[in-house]
C-alpha cells in the first residue's frame, strides 16, 4: 500500500512538472522569437497569476531591452524576480492588496505607446489577484461578489463571465488600457477545455459574454438579489462597446499537457488510461463518474485511471476543505466498489486547494477506518463540508507548499488488478 501511495504522488509531481512555467515559456520562446521594439520602443512585461514569478523570470531572458517588468501573485508564493518588481495579493477572495496591484498594471499599461511593446503572462488566480472593480463599485462590492461566487457551485467559466463585467482589467481590460501599443500574451491555463477568455478571466480577449448574460445567469441561479445594490444597478446599465484591439495570445501550457506526462510516467507492468480531461460538476457526481470507470475497467492487471478537470462543491457548512479534499472523501466512501488495495489521489496543480494549506487528498482503504479511530464522524464531517479535519485525522493530506504553477486540478486511481 505504502508504494501504490507513493507512486500516486510520484505521479501528481510528474503533472506538476509537465506544467512548469519556466519551462513553457522557454519553448515559446525558442519556437517564437520576441521581436524587437522599433528605436525608441520600450518592453513592458506584466504578469498576473500563480505562476508569475517563474513565467516572469524566464520571460526576461528573452525579451530584449529597455524593460520595465511587473508582477502580481499570491500572498504565499511571494519569490524576487531579478529585473522585476513583484507585488502579492489575496487569493481566492480579493484584497486591499490586488485593489492596489491592479492600479499600478494599470498605470505600466497606460505608458505603452504605438512604438512599445507589452508582454502578458497569464496564469490562473489572476483573475482574484488584480480586482480593479468598474466605477462605481468599491472593493468591498467586488469581495461580496467573490463569497457569493465561491459558494454558488457555479463552474470557472460562468464565474468569470460575472467578473468580467465587474473590472476594469478582465475581459480584455489590458488591451483597453495598452492601445495602441501591441501585446502579446503567453497564457499557462487552469481551465477546462482552455478557453482563453476564462483564464484569469481574460485580460487579453473578448468578454465570454455582455452583461446581459451575466445578469440572466445570475437570476437563473438564483444570486441576482444577493448581489449589492451597486453591482445590480451596474449590470442593469447599458455598457459601451470596447475599442477593437486584439492581442497575439499563445497558449503555453495546459491540464492535458499534464496528464499525459502522468500516462507516459508508469511503467512497464501498468495500463494507463487517461477517462476523462473534462471532471467537471459537483463532486458528488464526480465521485460516481470515477468509481463507475474503475466498474468498467474490468480485471486487467495493474491500472492507472487518470483524470483531469475542475470540480465544484456546495457550501453548507462552516468547515475548512477543497473540491480536491472533499472529492478524495467522496470516493473513499464508496470504496467498497473498489477492488481491494486501490489508491485514490486528487490534488490542485497549483499546491492549494481552497483556503487550506493543501493540495488535496490520497485515500485509500484504510481511510474511513483511520478516521473512525480517531473520535470522528467522515458523514458529519462532510455535511459540514470538513474535508480537511477528516483527511488530516486519517493522515491522508496531500501537503506540497505552493507549487508555482496552476492547470487546475488532476487525479489517479489506482488498482492492483
Amino acid at each position: 500500500m505504502t508504494d501504490m501511495r507513493a507512486l500516486a504522488r510520484q505521479l501528481y509531481d510528474r503533472a506538476v512538472e509537465a506544467a512548469d512555467p519556466a519551462r513553457a515559456v522557454h519553448q515559446h520562446f525558442a519556437d517564437h522569437p520576441p521581436a524587437d521594439t522599433v528605436v525608441g520602443g520600450h518592453s513592458y512585461v506584466i504578469a498576473i497569476g500563480k505562476a508569475t514569478p517563474a513565467m516572469l523570470g524566464e520571460a526576461l531572458r528573452h525579451i530584449p531591452g529597455p524593460v520595465t517588468a511587473l508582477g502580481v501573485t499570491h500572498h504565499q508564493n511571494a519569490q524576487e524576480v531579478p529585473g522585476a518588481r513583484i507585488l502579492t495579493a489575496g487569493h481566492p477572495e480579493p484584497d486591499q492588496a490586488g485593489l492596489d496591484a491592479g492600479r499600478e498594471v494599470i498605470a505600466l499599461l497606460e505608458k505603452a505607446g504605438p512604438d512599445d511593446r507589452v508582454y502578458a503572462l497569464i496564469s490562473g488566480g489572476g483573475s482574484a489577484l488584480v480586482p480593479v472593480p468598474r466605477s462605481p463599485l468599491t472593493l468591498a462590492d467586488k469581495q461580496a461578489v467573490a463569497r457569493i461566487l465561491l459558494e454558488s457551485g457555479l463552474g470557472i467559466t460562468q464565474m468569470n463571465l460575472i467578473r468580467q463585467q465587474l473590472s476594469d482589467l478582465k475581459g480584455g481590460g489590458f488591451l483597453r488600457h495598452a492601445a495602441p501599443a501591441p501585446v502579446t500574451a503567453l497564457i499557462l491555463s487552469d481551465v477546462i477545455g482552455n478557453e482563453l477568455g476564462a483564464i484569469a478571466s481574460g485580460p487579453t480577449t473578448a468578454p465570454l459574454g455582455s452583461r446581459a448574460d451575466a445578469r440572466a445567469l445570475l437570476s437563473d441561479r438564483g444570486l441576482l438579489d444577493r448581489l449589492p445594490p451597486a453591482v445590480r444597478d451596474l449590470l442593469e446599465t447599458p455598457q459601451e462597446p470596447d475599442p477593437q484591439h486584439a492581442a497575439e495570445n499563445h497558449l503555453i501550457g495546459s491540464n492535458e499537457i499534464s496528464l499525459e506526462a502522468m500516462r507516459r510516467a508508469l511503467g512497464d507492468g501498468w495500463t494507463a488510461r487517461i477517462v476523462s480531461d473534462r471532471l467537471v460538476g459537483d463532486v458528488t457526481d464526480a465521485a460516481d463518474q470515477i468509481v463507475q470507470a474503475a466498474a468498467s475497467a474490468g480485471s486487467i492487471g495493474p491500472t492507472a485511471l487518470i483524470f483531469g478537470g475542475e470540480t465544484t462543491v456546495q457550501l453548507r457548512g462552516t468547515g475548512r476543505g477543497g473540491r480536491n479534499q472533499e472529492l478524495a472523501l467522496r470516493v473513499a466512501l464508496q470504496g467498497d466498489s473498489l477492488p481491494d488495495h486501490w489508491v485514490f489521489l486528487s490534488g490542485g496543480t497549483d499546491g492549494r486547494d481552497g483556503p487550506t494549506d493543501a493540495a488535496g487528498g490520497i485515500v485509500d482503504g484504510g481511510t474511513l477506518a483511520r478516521i473512525g479511530a480517531s473520535g470522528q464522524d467522515v458523514e458529519t464531517l462532510l455535511a459540514n463540508n470538513d474535508s480537511y479535519a477528516a483527511l488530516k485525522a486519517a493522515g491522508d493530506l496531500l501537503i506540497t507548499g505552493a507549487t508555482g504553477t496552476n492547470v487546475a486540478d488532476v487525479q489517479v486511481l489506482l488498482l492492483p488488478g
